[in-house]
């Protein structure tokens, strides 16, 4: 985990830098989910909605959901995670990144990670 991130109790963590939340899952989530083996991601441009899902992740045990934790604009996605979805077990935090979104309003309720940490049981 990572200090100065945001999670919610999702599983996702946000990095903030301005307008831009860049996405992943937590290294808990994808531990849960196993060996991730697809990922399906919104296309760039989009628009998505706070709370809603947005992606799928699939392993070899199941298949988790991606919940977009704020409102905006899709500006990019991770095409290397589409490519190699390994990265999401082997880097959640650094090249398993998911998406990237300019969002509007403000972020939804979410967790620092001492507090995630307390939410796990980690």
């Amino acid at each position: 985990m990572t200090a100065d991130l945001k999670y919610t109790e999702e599983h996702e963590w946000i990095a903030v830098d301005g307008d831009v939340a860049t996405i992943g899952i937590t290294d808990y989530a994808a531990e849960q989910l196993g060996d991730v083996v697809f990922v399906e991601l919104p296309a760039v441009g989009s628009a998505i909605t706070a709370a809603t899902v947005v992606g799928e992740i699939e392993s070899t045990k199941s298949v988790g959901e991606l919940y977009a934790p704020v409102a905006g604009e899709v500006i990019e996605i991770n095409d290397a995670v589409v490519d190699q979805p390994d990265l999401v077990n082997a880097d959640p935090f650094g090249q398993g990144w998911l998406i990237k979104v300019r969002f509007t309003g403000e972020l939804g309720a979410t967790m620092d990670a001492d507090a995630y940490a307390a939410f796990t049981g980690a």
